[in-house]
């Protein structure tokens, strides 16, 4: 029998202008489909010319300058259209998404939908759900008293697996779904009899468990930061950009 670990995964990455879900903008992506663990991976890319000013600071992270995503950055309305055409292929084969820190990357595509095709993206989703893996959220609930932090980069250290361009959208969600993989392994006799639509399920209420924690945390330090639990997706705010 082959578990979910083993079998076809695909994995989806964004690179932004910045940290903001409602406000800040897309500037690369790419979605990695795997059919088997050592399988060459099927890799879509997309750069895109946001419209906006990249901050120095972002473009610390990924390298991306306003100057190359103007010159070689495609318009965002038909990048986003193809992501979410691609996501829903995904949906409609059943095979799961691997997203590291979901409500980031899913929900700032959600606004950039909204905000260029005039549509959201459950829209795409109609026939048929995401499985959405997110290996932040199986990793603190599965080692919860792992001390550390629980960046990409240090899962990657923790489960031994090689992040060869850190910040590179494609090179990140290769990442995320070999660490996904080596998760499963580790952790087979918790997971193996769940499915991937189970754990997407279970996911919403560990997400939600680890959010109230967080969010206790930062009212015990005097941090005046607000923690969303919502999973895989933002709710919609009525001012969103």
């Amino acid at each position: 029998m082959t578990y979910w670990y083993e079998g076809p995964l695909a994995a989806f990455d964004t690179e932004t202008t910045g940290v903001d879900v409602e406000t800040d903008r897309i500037v690369s992506a790419a979605l990695v489909v795997q059919d088997a663990p050592g399988v060459r991976p099927r890799v879509s890319r997309w750069l895109v010319n946001p419209g906006v000013p990249v901050p120095a600071g972002a473009t610390e992270v990924h390298g991306l300058t306003d100057e190359h995503l103007q010159r070689n950055g495609r318009w965002p309305s038909p990048v986003m259209f193809e992501i979410a055409e691609l996501l829903a292929e995904q949906a409609a084969a059943a095979r799961p998404l691997v997203v590291m820190n979901a409500p980031f990357d899913l929900t700032l595509l959600d606004r950039e939908l909204r905000r260029h095709r005039a549509s959201a993206l459950d829209h795409w989703l109609e026939a048929a759900p995401l499985r959405v893996l997110d290996p932040r959220v199986l990793d603190k609930h599965l080692d919860r008293y792992r001390k550390g932090r629980r960046t990409l980069t240090d899962l990657c250290a923790h489960y031994g697996v090689t992040l060869s361009e850190a910040h590179d959208a494609a090179a990140d969600a290769l990442a995320a779904l070999e660490v996904v993989r080596a998760l499963g392994r580790r952790f087979a006799t918790r997971l193996e009899r769940l499915s991937p639509a189970d754990l997407h399920a279970l996911q919403t209420a560990w997400h939600a468990a680890q959010a109230r924690g967080l969010q206790a945390w930062f009212a015990r330090s005097g941090t005046p930061e607000t923690v969303d639990t919502s999973w895989p997706l933002r709710p919609e705010l009525p001012a969103a950009a």
